[in-house]
This record gives C-alpha cells, sequence and structure tokens, in this order.
C-alpha cells in the first residue's frame, strides 16, 4: 500500500511538471526565464 501511494504521489509531480513545462514554451517564456537564468548565474559567479 505504501508502494502505491508513493508511485501515485510521483506521477502526480511528474504530470504536474510536464504541464507547467509545456505552458511555459506555449506562452513564449522560454527566452525569459533563459535570460534571468542567466543574468543570476553571472550575479552569483561576480561578473555582472
Amino acid at each position: 500500500m505504501k508502494r502505491s501511494i508513493q508511485i501515485g504521489i510521483l506521477t502526480v509531480l511528474v504530470v504536474t511538471g510536464t504541464a507547467f513545462l509545456l505552458c511555459g514554451i506555449f506562452f513564449n517564456q522560454v527566452s525569459s526565464v533563459l535570460n534571468k537564468a542567466t543574468h543570476i548565474c553571472l550575479e552569483c559567479i561576480g561578473i555582472g
């Protein structure tokens, strides 16, 4: 029983993550996210 609950939770999380990923692609947010990630990475290193 415990194993089936874990599989169910994992399935829900994977489906939810996939749905959010597809929504981001559908609304053309890929470049925005990449731009923000680049700025955060450069700030963390200390270059930007």
